[in-house]
């Protein structure tokens, strides 16, 4: 028998709490019960099915990432010249000015 507590499904016989086996957030990894450390592989939300909205659309606001889904956008500089932000080399992040951008 288990209790949702907090956070924490646990099992109120041995009072161990499920847990993502070896703490891998990836496709089909083992559900085990471990004794309780608090980490977030151990950490669940109930969400009930007539509460779930869904993931977000394109188009729609993704809350937990603060962007529009499948929308473009440039990431701009509050400093005086509001250059953009521009990765080059797939390694490192720049500011150029807007008609330095390679489109």
């Amino acid at each position: 028998m288990f209790k949702y507590e907090g956070a924490f499904i646990t099992n109120i016989k041995n009072n161990k709490v499920m847990d993502v086996s070896g703490n891998r957030d990836q496709e089909n990894q083992n559900i085990i019960v471990h004794g309780k450390h608090g980490g977030l592989n151990q950490q669940w939300d109930i969400v009930y099915v007539d509460e779930w909205k869904g993931e977000p659309k394109k188009g729609e606001m993704n809350e937990e990432f603060g962007f529009i889904v499948e929308e473009d956008f440039y990431i701009i500089s509050d400093m005086p010249q509001h250059r953009y932000l521009q990765a080059l080399n797939d390694r490192n992040l720049v500011v150029k000015t807007k008609n330095g951008l390679r489109e």
